[in-house]
């Protein structure tokens, strides 16, 4: 039997919200899964993002400190379980039923072109875009050329190959306002969706944080990029990308400079 449609809210009713709505209730697994999705964006893939970006920006110090921040990472006990178990994993899970969720949903914003539904656009389309950079930055950091984790002096000369090309630097700058964005919509998210913050005042503010939060990240990014391109720390720009050890060496610091 044929049921009439659920008539769309109308915004001058007072009844729709722009904020999160609560995770639905769902059944069986459908709720734990999107519980797990929503909690994994915040820890441990949040908690791997803000140190990412505080290790890279040890780069506005130079070679050697950039050096060094490897070096610390590579050196601590269990490395490829805390990559595989609390980055790589947790990653590819929320990555593909975050695409499982945009594909099973759909977006209204022609219809009905509320700030909410505005959000859920981009942060569907900046995951997107986060994920695909992941895979490539990883890849060729990780997986390519000279390995790093052997090689921590190598480290900063092979990052500014990289952003040495002008599409690569412009992609990188891409990715750190995506991913910046998604992070820190995604933490109101949670703590919306979580009970965190009650209410429409409650969330409001914390938007203001999170708005902060995802300026600072997109700063720090993008002088961290660029101190990878800083002419004083500079390697011969114009030479291939190196693929060894002997040419990504990086050459002392002057302690007198």
């Amino acid at each position: 039997m044929a049921t009439a449609a659920k008539p769309a809210p109308n915004p001058a009713s007072g009844s729709a919200h722009s904020g999160a709505a609560p995770i639905r209730a769902g059944r069986g697994s459908s709720y734990l899964l999107r519980k797990l999705h929503s909690l994994s964006g915040v820890v441990p893939i949040g908690a791997f993002l803000l140190e990412h970006f505080l290790s890279n920006s040890e780069a506005l110090h130079g070679p050697a400190a950039y050096a060094a921040q490897v070096k610390f990472l590579n050196s601590l006990p269990w490395v490829p379980v805390l990559e595989w178990g609390f980055i790589f994993l947790p990653i590819l899970y929320h990555a593909f039923y975050g695409f499982y969720i945009w594909s099973s949903g759909k977006s209204n914003i022609t219809d009905y072109p509320w700030a909410g539904n505005w959000m859920y656009t981009a942060q569907r389309w900046t995951g997107l875009i986060a994920f695909a950079y992941i895979v490539q930055h990883t890849w060729y950091l990780r997986f390519s050329g000279v390995r790093l984790a052997d090689n921590p002096a190598a480290s900063f000369a092979k990052v500014h190959h990289e952003l040495a090309n002008p599409w690569m630097f412009a992609v990188y700058i891409i990715a750190i306002i995506a991913t910046s964005w998604h992070f820190s919509y995604g933490l109101w998210l949670f703590a919306a969706k979580w009970g965190i913050t009650p209410g429409d005042k409650a969330r409001r503010r914390f938007g203001y944080v999170c708005t902060l939060l995802a300026a600072a990240l997109i700063t720090l990014g993008i002088a961290s990029a660029l101190a990878f391109l800083n002419p004083k720390f500079s390697y011969g720009w114009t030479t291939p990308a190196p693929q060894t050890q002997s040419q990504l060496q990086a050459p002392a610091l002057d302690p007198s400079k």
